[in-house]
């Protein structure tokens, strides 16, 4: 769980990804060393996963957005996710419970690129059947903001 602290900070550090540490406490209104000892924490929890910059895929060169499922031959998991981890326009997988066994984020050149990724996935015997879609656009984009305030612990009395 998150205090308000905790709260303010990540959603701070969201909006302001270069911020320093100094600059972070002064918009926060607590001591920088408070700021750097939550940070710690919030990091060695595994509540803060990544300093690095959000990468806009279609700005290098790859427009199209699409999720792939994949149903999975019994046993061969881990063979499938060795494929998948190949593919560098495979950005993320998730193991799902329903028909499919994992869904894949996937970004593509064009159509035609597209096509050739989904082949390379389903070139490997592990996985029997993809069915894809292809992103039109992005209603709501990825955000925590919205959970962070959610995820507050009332303060004890």
């Amino acid at each position: 769980m998150l205090d308000a602290l905790d709260s303010r900070l990540l959603t701070t550090m969201r909006a302001h990804p270069r911020i320093g540490l100094t600059e972070l406490a002064r918009l926060l209104g607590v001591a920088r060393g408070t700021v750097q000892a939550r940070v710690e924490k919030l990091t060695a929890r595994g509540v803060i996963t990544d300093f690095g910059p959000a990468i806009a895929t279609e700005e290098i060169g790859y427009p199209i957005l699409a999720f792939a499922s994949l149903q999975i031959a019994q046993g061969r998991l881990t063979e499938a996710v060795e494929t998948l981890a190949e593919i560098p326009e495979i950005l993320e997988v998730h193991g799902t419970s329903g028909q499919a066994d994992l869904l894949c984020r996937v970004v593509a050149h064009s159509t035609p690129h597209l096509q050739e990724i989904i082949a390379r996935i389903l070139a490997s015997p592990a996985v029997r059947r993809t069915d894809t879609t292809i992103a039109l656009s992005t209603q709501i984009p990825y955000r925590v903001e919205p959970l962070l305030k959610a995820a507050v612990t009332p303060a004890a009395p």
